[in-house]
């Protein structure tokens, strides 16, 4: 592989890291917390906005070249033990400081509720392994 082949999907996957904060910071306006989901295969409710790792490296502008390449992003990030998607309660939000004055106590670890105040990195890294994982399989 080439430098600037490297250099290229370095600035890509940064890109599209960026854009999953912006995924988060949307409905974070409202609601300052999410859910990391280890499983896209959840009950869907209209009460859960959900955003996979593919969607949150598709608003930074990349697309997986084939369908085997987006699951090899998956199967990065389930190797690497991370959440596939994360999902953001609608109607309300969870566990809120600003009401209670403090944080939910298993909030902001890594495995449950998460909050974007906290400086959760969870949906960057989301994101970021998953285009390794999709830019790693020759389709």
């Amino acid at each position: 592989m080439s430098t600037s082949s490297t250099l290229g999907r370095r600035v890509l996957v940064g890109t599209a890291a960026a854009a999953a904060l912006v995924m988060g910071a949307a409905p974070a306006m409202a609601h300052h917390c999410f859910i990391p989901m280890y499983s896209l295969n959840a009950p869907t409710s209209s009460n859960w906005l959900v955003f996979s790792a593919e969607d949150g490296a598709g608003f930074g502008g990349y697309a997986a070249e084939c369908e085997g390449a987006a699951e090899a992003g998956y199967d990065a990030l389930r190797a690497a033990g991370m959440p596939v998607g994360i999902k953001i309660f609608e109607k309300m939000t969870i566990g809120d400081p600003k009401h209670t004055g403090r944080m939910n106590p298993n909030g902001a670890n890594g495995v449950g509720l998460e909050y974007f105040e906290a400086g959760s990195g969870l949906p960057d890294e989301m994101v970021e392994t998953w285009i390794e994982g999709a830019e790693g399989y020759a389709c």
